[in-house]
């Protein structure tokens, strides 16, 4: 089995939904969605186009973004292994309304639209699985808008941290994530100067470690709770 193949092969065994599907449905799925590696900068998807794959990202990690029209770029989220998306989009049948972008080499997963409509149509367990999804990423979006009108940006960026670890959407990330300073900087809209001072009070505190070029968390409720 190629390389690619068999990493999203061990992707789909570690998706909830995926576990429940008959050993044929899987190898089926397995074989429709397509994979395709994605370096720094590179656009996973573009908005404005038409929605024709629910994406997860095998390993890596990317950014959910849009660029106004006077091109000021905002970030609202970031995406990391295990994750998916689109799902909205596919559901209402409408033009992406944002652009994916890697932050670092990433492997994706498109699965069809076809594919994606069979398993909604046919499959409890995936139904489920997207009532779950769209449930958290709604917590999530709220929380990061409460953040960042009531707090200040260390607990803007422990916010965001705690949804990069988030274990409900995103199952294939551990306990540390390779992400730089620039990375979070970019997620949140702070410097990297700022990213680090802010990163240096939550490891003062105990929330996590430092390291060149990864974060490791320790505590994800203080996270999830810092400056409440």
């Amino acid at each position: 089995m190629p390389v690619h193949e068999a990493r999203l092969r061990r992707m789909l065994e570690a998706s909830t939904w995926a576990r429940a599907l008959a050993p044929v449905e899987l190898d089926r799925v397995a074989s429709e969605t397509l994979v395709r590696a994605c370096p720094p900068g590179g656009l996973v998807c573009h908005k404005g186009e038409a929605v024709e794959h629910w994406i997860g990202v095998i390993e890596g990690l990317v950014k959910m973004a849009n660029v106004s029209a006077e091109g000021k770029s905002t970030s609202y989220t970031g995406i990391g292994p295990g994750g998916w998306f689109g799902e909205g989009s596919l559901l209402k049948d409408e033009p992406r309304r944002y652009d994916i972008v890697a932050l670092r080499e990433s492997l994706v997963a498109y699965m069809p639209r076809a594919t994606f409509l069979r398993l909604l149509d046919s499959n409890i367990a995936f139904n489920r699985f997207l009532i779950v999804q769209l449930n958290e990423r709604l917590g999530q979006f709220i929380a990061l808008v409460e953040h960042g009108r009531l707090h200040g940006p260390e607990a803007r960026l422990a916010r965001s941290l705690a949804g990069l670890f988030n274990p409900v959407l995103y199952p294939g990330v551990g306990p540390s994530l390779p992400v730089s300073q620039e990375d979070l900087g970019q997620l949140v809209g702070l410097s990297r100067q700022r990213v680090n001072r802010a990163l240096q009070e939550l490891e003062a505190g105990g929330l996590l470690r430092v390291e060149y070029g990864s974060v490791t968390v320790l505590d994800l409720d203080g996270l999830r709770r810092y400056g409440e």
